[in-house]
């Protein structure tokens, strides 16, 4: 491999890690890692961030699964739910101004992370899954306008409404893992691949989602992970502004 390839495929290991920990698809960060590297942000980055959010979201299922935390019924409940709207989302945003899609999800992610920061009490057999599949609707409607998968704002939404952090993160991993393969449908005719490449980035991201969800599993506690996931909101936040920006 080469020096490139060689950072490009160590980073991605990080960042399937954190993601699995969070029961999220690598995408949210995989995209602004991978286009320090590759020039075609629509037929390079886009297709096979998609493929590797799928792939990372779904070994940490496997990583979830293994230790008991995924509540079956609800999570296929909130599958039907983002994969039914988030197409939704995709024809709204022929027609909304991008700067007021952006205005409402930076709105969002804001209150979810202040929301994060603050004592949440978690509801063990008390969680509101109505309130979680309600809330599940806009949510993917906005992460189709957007072109970004539903988890980073189901995960917060999920301990809001009172589960219990590593069963959220669990259930999570399983709503965005469907979305991101059918949401890379639409972008396979014109996607331009490099098979070395993606074959390397989807076992590192595979083996790190997998450590990740285990990791989490094990022994992170759930208030650590509330808090990884506050920060990441704001560093992405941040992130997403500048290049708003610029």
């Amino acid at each position: 491999m080469t020096g490139v390839v060689l950072v490009m495929v160590g980073g991605l290991l990080v960042l399937s890690v954190v993601s699995g920990m969070l029961g999220l698809g690598v995408a949210f960060a995989a995209v602004p890692f991978l286009a320090l590297f590759l020039p075609d942000l629509v037929d390079q980055v886009q297709p096979l961030s998609l493929l590797l959010n799928g792939v990372t979201a779904l070994f940490a299922v496997v990583g979830f699964a293994h230790s008991g935390l995924i509540e079956w019924r609800r999570a296929l409940g909130l599958v039907a739910v983002t994969t039914a709207f988030a197409p939704v989302g995709a024809v709204l945003a022929n027609v909304i101004e991008p700067t007021a899609i952006w205005a409402v999800y930076l709105a969002s992610v804001g209150y979810l992370a202040f929301r994060l920061f603050r004592p949440v009490k978690e509801r063990p057999g008390w969680e509101n899954y109505r309130a979680a599949l309600a809330w599940a609707v806009p949510i993917s409607v906005l992460s189709g306008l957007l072109g970004v998968g539903p988890g980073f704002l189901l995960m917060p939404t999920l301990i809001l409404v009172g589960f219990e952090t590593k069963k959220a993160a669990a259930i999570n991993a399983v709503a965005v893992t469907l979305p991101s393969f059918s949401a890379l449908v639409p972008h396979l005719a014109m996607a331009q691949w490099d098979p070395g490449l993606t074959v390397a980035l989807l076992a590192v991201g595979a083996a790190g989602a997998f450590a990740g969800a285990r990791l989490t599993s094990l022994y992170v506690p759930s208030v650590r992970i509330k808090q990884m996931f506050g920060v990441l909101i704001v560093v992405m936040t941040a992130y997403k502004i500048v290049t708003l920006l610029t």
